[in-house]
């Protein structure tokens, strides 16, 4: 017999939608009936949602200052917010829990409208736009990267952010100190926009390197498909080992693998580096409003375990010397990998299942936390 059901409000990417998923994963386990709102962008990334029934509502971002489509906006989540309403009426809810961007804020504003017990998850560092207009009116707040900290500090519970199970298994790998003379694995990766920019420098920083350093070093790097025929020539000849690809099925492993990851660093990326436990040079992207991956980035930095550079004062000199610097010191390479791992958590999805039945059961956040009223 179900226990509830539990609406989950996630959209318009992977990275909102696959925290999401693994807690539907944990609460089917704990007998609760589970449920997907999301917009049309994701709708076609949740296909192997573990959701009895998945509903497209009406949502929209705000792009642009012009009155006419902030009109439009304000239009389209009205409409969405009537949508959520109507099926949260239907299905009754024991508790709506969303996960960052615009599509979650018609179904979250439904249910606090409605007074069904609600929550938000943020996976940064700094909340995003979204969760910090719905901070105010949900009863709870988990937390990736976010510190206890300001106006809603009572509401916030650390869990951590979901870990996939390949990177579980990846973290049981050591770090593999490198050895005298022996190969170096660099391992460069970070989604399309991060693709682009390494492609056009980490050839040019690894044509600047010492030859014999550069003769040991054996490079994975993601490439977007335009790219990837002409960074495998720039490579061959630099004499330089790499293997090119716009996707690593196997990116986990590849990153257990790596002496140093060269990366972006988004929410997800930073917690599987902390979880594998390797030392890493972080290129936030730039021009972020709320500059999350910055903060992101600065969570291992502050932990010893990685570099923060960013893009607009990168040069192929300072790349150079960045990878020269680290890759020449193999103990700071294992102390840096020592120090991600030592900011790793990897139970956050039990603790996210555990915040939702506590909700589903009447517990307030604060019976939650153990605070004394």
């Amino acid at each position: 017999m179900s226990k509830g059901l539990i609406l989950l409000a996630a959209g318009g990417t992977g990275g909102h939608l696959f925290p999401a998923e693994a807690l539907g994963h944990e609460l089917r386990d704990r007998g609760f009936s589970v449920h997907l709102v999301t917009d049309r962008r994701a709708e076609k990334l949740a296909g192997t949602f573990p959701a009895d029934e998945i509903h497209v509502v009406p949502s929209a971002t705000f792009g642009s200052k012009n009155p006419v489509a902030v009109l439009r906006v304000l239009l389209t989540l009205w409409k969405g917010m009537r949508t959520a309403r109507r099926v949260i009426q239907r299905v009754k809810p024991r508790v709506v829990v969303g996960f960052g961007g615009y599509p979650t804020i018609p179904p979250l504003l439904a249910s606090t409208g409605l007074g069904v017990p609600s929550m938000i998850h943020e996976q940064n560092a700094v909340m995003g736009r979204a969760n910090k207009a719905l901070a105010s009116r949900v009863q709870a707040i988990a937390g990736g990267f976010l510190p206890v900290a300001g106006p809603h500090a009572a509401k916030i519970v650390e869990t951590g952010n979901p870990v996939r199970s390949s990177v579980l298994v990846a973290a049981e790998k050591p770090y593999d100190t490198p050895l005298p003379g022996g190969p170096l694995r660099l391992v460069v990766f970070g989604g399309s926009q991060g693709a682009r920019f390494f492609s056009e420098m980490v050839p040019s920083a690894i044509a600047l390197l010492d030859p014999a350093l550069r003769s040991r070093l054996v490079l994975t790097q993601q490439a977007r498909p335009e790219d990837e025929a002409a960074l495998k020539a720039e490579y061959d000849r630099l004499g330089a080992t790499a293997e090119i690809a716009p996707f690593f099925s196997d990116l986990p492993v590849r990153v257990a693998d790596a002496h140093l990851v060269l990366s972006r660093s988004g929410a997800s990326t930073v917690l599987e580096l902390a979880v594998v436990g390797r030392p890493s040079i972080l290129v936030p992207l730039p021009h972020s409003l709320d500059d999350d991956q910055g903060h992101n980035a600065q969570i291992l930095v502050e932990a010893g375990a990685a570099l923060m550079r960013r893009q607009p004062t990168i040069t192929p000199e300072s790349l150079a010397a960045d990878l020269t610097e680290l890759l020449s010191d193999p103990g700071r390479l294992a102390d840096m990998a020592a120090a991600a791992k030592g900011r790793a958590r990897t139970n956050a999805t039990q603790l996210l299942g555990d915040m939702v039945e506590a909700m589903a059961n009447g517990k307030t956040i604060a019976e939650f936390k153990g605070v004394k009223a």
